[in-house]
């Protein structure tokens, strides 16, 4: 059959790729207990108080394998899997690339020169490869969950800023980043002011907005703060619940389709 045959038109309906991530305590881990018959994997203890099913506690990368491939062969009713969180799995990832290569840490895996990094990129791809499976094989949603750093941004067209990224290695984000659909950002509304602080000087204070130390949102549009991104057409601050990100994308003509 010829590549002309094979040409494919129109709008791919697939359930979402996401990448959530954010500061300690927003709600990241509720957000995926929200999610479409979520199943966890657990590469950090701190689901005890959140009412899902999850895997057992990961240790190494192998269990992450393993636990994909029980998704992937086994048959179950979930309909979501949730990774939570993704920096712990790269340092299971960064272990497994020392024990491949014999060296006491990353940095000095393959020789060093940031080779370990580089090496480790083979298993992330390793664990996307898993993900699309399950994504296109069994119909299952991808929630990512990391959590947040703030790192200086060095724009060309600007002086330099701080921003808000997830705390991975720099090729790590990368990929995982080009790879979802959306990369979300959990933050809470603030406001700022600015006030005199003598001697001819201001400083800025932030006051969060709202109830509870301030409303919790999803940034879906990166700026000068936070990475963030989405394929949906989704402009807007959201709540920081499934059921909001849910409206928000069946209401954007760029939708792709969830449950």
């Amino acid at each position: 059959m010829s590549l002309m045959a094979k040409i494919e038109r129109g709008r791919t309906s697939k359930p979402p790729r996401i990448l959530l991530y954010g500061v300690e305590g927003i709600g990241k881990s509720t957000f995926g207990s929200q999610a479409p018959k979520p199943i966890f994997i657990q590469t950090e203890d701190g689901l005890d108080e959140i009412a899902c099913d999850k895997f057992p506690l990961a240790r190494t990368y192998d269990d992450i394998v393993g636990a994909l491939a029980e998704l992937r062969t086994q048959k179950h009713d979930y309909e979501s899997v949730v990774i939570d969180s993704l920096d712990w799995l790269e340092r299971l990832i960064w272990d497994k690339v020392c024990q491949d290569t014999g060296a006491k840490n990353i940095e000095k895996a393959d020789g060093g020169y940031a080779r370990g990094y580089m090496h480790a990129l083979t298993y992330w791809r390793e664990i996307v490869d898993q993900l699309n499976q399950l994504r296109s094989g069994h119909g299952m949603v991808v929630l990512l969950i990391a959590h947040a750093k703030v790192e200086k941004f060095e724009d060309p067209e600007s002086s330099p800023y701080d921003r808000y990224s997830p705390r991975l290695h720099k090729h790590a984000g990368a990929l995982v980043g080009e790879w979802v659909d959306a990369v979300l950002f959990a933050t809470r509304k603030m406001r700022t002011q600015t006030e005199e602080a003598g001697f001819n000087r201001k400083r800025t204070i932030a006051h969060a907005i709202g109830k509870d130390g301030g409303e919790r949102v999803l940034r879906c549009v990166g700026g000068p703060s936070c990475i963030a991104k989405n394929r949906y057409g989704i402009t807007d601050d959201l709540p920081l619940a499934w059921q909001s990100f849910i409206a928000a994308l069946s209401n954007h003509p760029n939708q792709q389709g969830a449950n």
